[in-house]
């Protein structure tokens, strides 16, 4: 049943992409669909029929170009998801062969669209799609105009048979693709998804004008005629020679330790190349090697493609739950079904709150696709409903907290539900995390397990008590002697001098961030003046809205508060206050960071930000001034595109924040 749904949900998301040029899920959704039928087959190949997708190559050919046959089949790659499974298929071939393979020639795997050229008598007469690797599509008219194909071969020693037939991939680079893009949008016309749409959109235009004022670069790595050649590395130089473009980054590999590194090296990099690359392919260097080996069924065994770790993948929901965060909010999540995800394995997704639940619809049981890009939790991003079986049971918000049992309330114009025990312990747990946190006390060793255990234990009520506790307290409790103990009691002391903002930020006050913590002490200067101020005044700060005026104070008028920040004083803690000068380049101007900066972390970017007079966002919006883009800088620089906010690159922000 699952097999059959897969080949149905995958055979529909390829005719879309191959055949209309339309996609509805990413690659990478697509590829652990199909990563995950292959795996099913292997552990029951009596399943296996002659229309399943892992038994083709790609779509069929569009009709409106002329149909052409290829020399010999263009077929396709095996892809691997772990070493383990490369290691695997050196195996296999080792054992077919009866003797060691004697190394490999390492590829990028570019996203562009696969092409084939025929030359006779050394000039260009065809050039193919692959289409559905026997059959492909004229499209020379339109290879004519890229200037990285040449129309005719350069001379060679070597003897060139009449006709010769290269294959390599068409490639649109990022910066091309953003660019095109954005007249799209001038036309209102739909964007393209990714830079292989955009050259399948253009190699596959009748009008050989479109593909001309669109800049696309022709990479070749094959040469498919037999002209003497013993190596796949010789391949490369000879196409060198003959005048086509190869990759630099190509390289030979003496053994699978040297590949393994080659990958790995890649897997960090590859944000840097020009294009996208979602994977390296390995290739067994010795053509002879290479023969012998030969195909099953689709797929070459002499070359295999390494999938880098995706940014999305498609899993099944396993249970949904709810955490209870430091301000009484639950929080829906997703236990999933592991899956690696972005060189992690991913067990666990957030779904926000109730209002995204139901405009996912995401249920007990589903197929889902989940996303992580960075450091940020994994988000559910899409259903795939076609996969459902009706065992499937569909989620509702617990009316009593599922921590404490206490009752939950969901306030008017507000998406998230809420405990309304203020001694939940749940509540209580997640404030000290926060409070002990790198942004907030930063109290080293003081971490979750600890502070729980303190918790149960009535060594602490509140925050506050860890500023009471002797090493005498600590030494009876598991994981702690005298020294280990003694070093945790000289950490909090250590930390009885804090900065007035981080101060601020430790007091987890609702709707109040680390950004608006440094507002607030730059604002008011001290915790007294905080304590007098009034609604209006908190609501003509510039960069505060109404909610969050609100909420700092009710926070700061409450007397439960006020007691637990004397208490703090009382009890040492020395609170530091300094102004936040707003002079520099980027006096007043408010600054949002997106994508990887090569010589900042983003807490390096936003304290440069500060000192040169601005203030650092996390959301791109109309107030924003400036954008900072890095390498994989995603929605937000789109964003602020279409806001027509200022966009600087790195080089840019150094020069303003020196």
């Amino acid at each position: 049943m699952r097999i059959a749904k897969l080949r149905a949900e995958i055979n529909h998301h390829r005719y879309l992409y191959h055949v209309l040029d339309q996609q509805e899920i990413s690659d990478a959704a697509l590829d652990s669909l199909k990563h995950e039928l292959y795996k099913l087959e292997q552990a029951y190949p009596d399943l296996i029929t002659a229309d399943s997708p892992t038994q083709r190559v790609a779509g069929e050919p569009l009709a409106e170009f002329k149909k052409v046959r290829h020399s010999r089949s263009v077929i396709s790659i095996e892809d691997a998801f772990s070493l383990e499974e490369i290691k695997d298929w050196q195996d296999r071939n080792e054992k077919l062969l009866e003797q060691k393979i004697t190394g490999y020639y390492g590829e990028l795997k570019m996203d562009g669209l696969a092409i084939v050229l025929t030359y006779e008598q050394g000039l260009l007469v065809r050039g193919a799609t692959r289409g559905n690797g026997l059959v492909g599509e004229e499209v020379t008219s339109n290879l004519r105009t890229i200037e990285s194909i040449p129309l005719r071969l350069e001379k060679i020693k070597q003897h060139l048979p009449s006709r010769l037939e290269v294959r390599g991939e068409m490639v649109i680079y990022k910066k091309e693709l953003e660019r095109i893009n954005r007249l799209q949008q001038g036309r209102g016309l739909p964007e393209f998804a990714n830079p292989r749409n955009l050259a399948a959109g253009s190699i596959r235009q009748l009008d050989s004008k479109i593909a001309s004022e669109r800049a696309m670069i022709f990479y070749a790595f094959e040469i498919l005629t037999d002209i003497g050649q013993t190596t796949h590395q010789q391949v490369h130089s000879l196409l060198k020679q003959l005048g086509f473009k190869i990759n630099p980054n190509c390289r030979l590999l003496t053994n699978l330790l040297a590949a393994a590194r080659y990958i790995k090296e890649w897997e960090n990099k590859r944000q840097k190349l020009p294009y996208q690359t979602d994977g390296a392919v390995l290739v067994v260097n010795n053509i002879n090697q290479q023969r012998l080996l030969g195909s099953i069924g689709k797929t070459e065994r002499w070359m295999i493609a390494y999938k880098f770790p995706a940014e999305q993948a498609t899993t099944r929901v396993k249970d949904i739950v709810v955490q209870v965060g430091r301000t009484g909010t639950l929080t829906p999540v997703v236990v999933l079904e592991s899956v690696k995800l972005a060189g992690t394995t991913v067990s666990r997704a957030t779904l926000h709150n109730e209002d995204e639940i139901k405009r996912l619809d995401v249920r007990v049981g589903d197929t889902v696709i989940v996303q992580k890009a960075g450091d940020i939790i994994p988000d559910i991003v899409q259903v795939l409903p076609k996969l459902r079986t009706g065992q499937e049971k569909i989620f509702t918000m617990p009316r009593h907290c599922p921590v404490c049992g206490g009752s939950v309330s969901r306030k008017p114009g507000e998406v998230a539900w809420y405990c309304t025990n203020k001694n939940c312990f749940a509540i209580l747990s997640e404030r000290l995390h926060y409070f002990v946190g790198k942004k907030s006390f930063d109290i080293d060793g003081l971490g979750p397990r600890i502070l729980d255990l303190l918790l149960e234990q009535g060594l602490i009520k509140d925050a506050a008590d860890l500023f009471t506790l002797k090493a005498g307290d600590l030494q009876p409790l598991e994981r702690f002697a005298e020294k280990s103990a003694q070093n945790l009691i000289n950490a909090i002391a250590q930390a009885k001098k804090i900065s007035f903002s981080r101060f601020i930020n430790s007091l987890g006050i609702r709707h109040v961030g680390e950004e608006t913590a440094i507002e607030l002490a730059a604002y008011f200067g001290s915790v007294a003046r905080l304590q007098q101020v009034s609604l209006q005044e908190l609501e003509n700060i510039k960069d505060i809205g109404p909610v969050v005026a609100k909420s700092i104070y009710d926070f700061f008028n409450n007397s439960t508060n006020q007691k637990f920040i004397k208490r703090l004083q009382d009890l040492g803690i020395d609170i530091k206050t300094a102004a936040v000068v707003r002079q520099g380049k980027l006096a007043d101007q408010i600054v949002v960071v997106t994508g990887s900066l090569e010589n900042f972390t983003r807490e390096e970017a936003k304290q440069a930000i500060r000192q040169a007079g601005g203030k650092v966002s996390e959301s791109v919006s109309r107030e924003t001034d400036l954008v900072v883009v890095g390498e994989d800088s995603g929605s937000k620089a789109d964003k602020a595109k279409k806001l027509g906010v200022k966009i600087i690159n790195e080089n840019e922000f150094s020069k303003l924040v020196s």
